[in-house]
């Protein structure tokens, strides 16, 4: 009681059953009574393709998971930063074309790269989840709670450091902390990418064409936006050493998510 129930059946004394089930599949040569009172057909009447779309439906789910994950962090992180830095700054620490960009990379650019990502055998290792259970779990509450509140705290210190005596900002200084913002969140698309896989987020890279190519446009596109950009999107070009500082140095969220994971499998295989 309370399970979903798969049926399969080819004949027309299997039609009740197939018509009850929650899921009903029948064999693409079976008789047309049992087709018409399923709810899917297997054309090449093969139970292995049962299971393949099993796999392909909770690797999609937990993609979604995935984007869903690295967008609310953004929006999280996004929304404090802009409401902290207008009551307490002399001017906005992000512009309206920059968030522009920021939610190109949000809403498609991440959703194109998270989305692409091949299906994963693993995932049928895991316990089937209940169909009224939110997609949003506890463990994915707490990953966007606390990645978060370290983004915010980064960047506010960041702000602090960069604010003059005066109270403004160079625009130097705004050209950084928009590069500091940007290149966090695209760090943290690779977390958002091991979410539910228990690996590195290196692993099955390159077998994820479309992930990379997204990776690297927009890091192309942060480059062209600040080296050229101008008055558009309020940047300056910064030199090839504050390039490497500040690529290098939000990378510390991808290595410490990495450490994370690492030790979450030692203690799973401790306990195992």
């Amino acid at each position: 009681r309370g399970e979903v129930v798969a049926v399969t059946g080819d004949g027309t004394n299997d039609a009740p059953a197939l018509n009850h089930a929650h899921v009903g599949l029948s064999m693409g040569t079976g008789t047309s009574v049992a087709k018409e009172a399923s709810d899917i057909t297997l054309l090449d009447d093969s139970f292995n393709s049962i299971a393949t779309a099993v796999m392909w439906g909770r690797s999609l789910y937990q993609n979604i998971q995935r984007f869903i994950l690295f967008q609310l962090t953004i929006n999280v992180t996004a929304m404090i930063i802009v409401l902290l830095g207008s009551i307490f700054g002399h001017e906005l620490p992000l512009t309206v074309t920059q968030m522009l960009w920021v939610n190109l990379i949000m809403d498609t650019f991440a959703a194109g790269a998270l989305a692409s990502l091949p299906p994963n055998e693993k995932v049928m290792q895991m316990k089937p989840r209940n169909s009224s259970d939110f997609i949003i779990t506890n463990a994915m509450r707490r990953n966007i709670l606390i990645t978060g509140l370290l983004f915010v705290g980064g960047l506010l210190w960041l702000l602090y450091m960069f604010t003059g005596d005066n109270g403004e900002v160079s625009p130097a200084d705004l050209s950084r902390f928009f590069t500091v913002f940007v290149m966090l969140q695209f760090w943290n698309m690779f977390n958002a990418k091991s979410y539910g896989a228990g690996g590195s987020a290196f692993r099955g890279i390159v077998k994820s064409p479309g992930f990379v190519l997204v990776s690297l446009l927009i890091v192309a596109g942060q480059i062209l936006i600040v080296q050229f950009g101008g008055e558009v999107f309020r940047t300056v070009p910064l030199s090839l050493n504050d390039w490497i500082v500040i690529i290098a140095g939000t990378s510390a969220v991808l290595w410490l998510g990495e450490i994370v994971r690492l030790g979450t499998r030692l203690i799973h295989n401790l306990k195992n």
